[in-house]
């Protein structure tokens, strides 16, 4: 059963993948005015950077302590980068395949590497065990973008 004191973080959450539904056509368009995709990309970034910029000027503390930092993974850096590969790929062919296949290909694709990342503990993540349930809603997903790909 879910931790109900973590209840009231779906909504947000909620909100939160919604609005990842309109990042792809709105980089869509911005690629369309800009006509390079690498210039439409940074361009893409810089607001994120401006804001967290003045985030962390407004709010230094809490500093990183040189043990988190000498005992932080390698690659925990990267996942900017990796976010940056879905942006760039929204950039190219959002406007080729349309929102609903682009959000519905990218959102399956994500529940089918978070249940391997929660399945096997990838990324230091606690172990959530596949069960008959997390498959089927797999299968579900796997499904339900066939439809809105096809249709």
């Amino acid at each position: 059963m879910q931790d109900l004191s973590a209840a009231w973080l779906y909504p947000i959450i909620l909100v939160a993948g919604a609005l990842q539904a309109w990042g792809p056509p709105m980089n869509g368009a911005l690629r369309n005015s800009l006509t390079n995709p690498w210039l439409a990309s940074l361009v893409s970034f810089l607001p994120i950077i401006a804001v967290l910029a003045c985030i962390v000027l407004c709010q230094p503390r809490p500093l990183p302590s040189l043990a988190g930092v000498s005992a932080m993974p390698w690659w925990a850096p990267l996942g900017g980068l990796v976010g940056a590969f879905a942006v760039i790929a929204g950039l190219l062919f959002v406007n080729k395949v349309g929102a609903g296949p682009f959000a519905g290909l990218t959102i399956t694709a994500n529940i089918l590497m978070s249940l391997a990342i929660d399945e096997f503990g990838w990324f230091g993540m606690d172990v959530h065990p596949l069960n008959i349930w997390r498959i089927l809603g797999a299968v579900l997903m796997v499904g339900g973008i066939g439809l809105i790909a096809k249709f």
